[in-house]
């Protein structure tokens, strides 16, 4: 498994944009599809991006498509979610995730599939 921390969140303006950021260490980082999570209270936790362990491939769900996107530095062993045009919705607590795969483009999208989780940061969209 990989141990995931997650920085950068906190409060923004409706329409404003936030980086969150994700820092793995441990096992080989590009064996692994990275995803972002989020859940808010009263609700079930939801994926937001997924990326394949080389970048090449990536998913949004509809609710964040256009607005969100992942990306992933192996070389740094970092993935990041740039949020932009935020709306209140988007209030959450946000969870990077990792799924081993192994030298596969799959793109995991079932928090199932994913054996390390991050502590979650929070990420408050103002009105």
């Amino acid at each position: 498994q990989v141990q995931l921390v997650e920085s950068g969140g906190g409060l923004v303006q409706e329409g404003g944009s936030l980086r969150l950021s994700c820092a793995a260490s441990g096992r080989v980082f590009s064996m692994y599809a990275m995803g972002w999570f989020r859940q808010a209270p009263g609700k079930e936790r939801e994926i937001v991006a997924a990326i394949s362990w080389a970048g090449g491939n990536t998913y949004y769900p509809d609710s964040v498509k256009g607005r969100f996107t992942i990306s992933r530095d192996n070389a740094k062993i970092t993935v990041f979610l740039q949020m932009s045009s935020l709306k209140p919705e988007d209030t959450a607590a946000y969870y990077c995730a990792a799924a081993r795969i192994g030298y596969s483009e799959y793109v995991p999208i079932q928090s199932s599939d994913f054996g390390s989780w991050g502590q979650g940061i929070q990420v408050t969209v103002s009105s």
